[in-house]
């Protein structure tokens, strides 16, 4: 399927307790990205390394704190750890939902090799009451 075959998002809802964007397509289809998932697949020049992807590591908590349209094409995901950078097309939407289980069975592959975490560095949830 190339760019211009890619279906149209015609739906976004954003789930922050669970932390899943539903992104609906022209086909009719439905599929649930996790924040975390969009955030370190981000098309982002500072995730792709200009072409040596950079391994993105403590996300599993990250969520989206606004989402904005950029013509008919496109959304600007802004994420819950200031990541703002990338434009997630309606082809890189597809493309991640139908392949998001490969996808995050390569990251997870990934951060085993490289001894990365998927958990936060600091929990943003819990305060210190001293």
């Amino acid at each position: 399927m190339t760019t211009h075959d890619a279906p149209i998002v015609t739906g976004l809802k954003l789930k922050r307790k669970s932390r899943l964007l539903e992104v609906t397509f022209n086909d009719g289809k439905t599929y649930s990205l996790s924040c975390e998932l969009l955030r370190v697949y981000s098309p982002s020049a500072e995730v792709h390394g200009h072409g040596n992807p950079v391994l993105v590591t403590h996300k599993k908590n990250v969520n989206i704190d606004a989402i904005t349209p950029v013509g008919n094409y496109a959304v600007k995901i802004v994420f819950s750890d200031g990541h703002d950078s990338g434009l997630f097309s309606w082809a890189v939407l597809h493309d991640l939902s139908i392949n998001q289980v490969e996808c995050w069975e390569n990251y997870l592959a990934r951060l085993r090799a490289e001894n990365g975490s998927r958990e936060p560095l600091i929990d943003m949830a819990v305060k210190y009451h001293g």
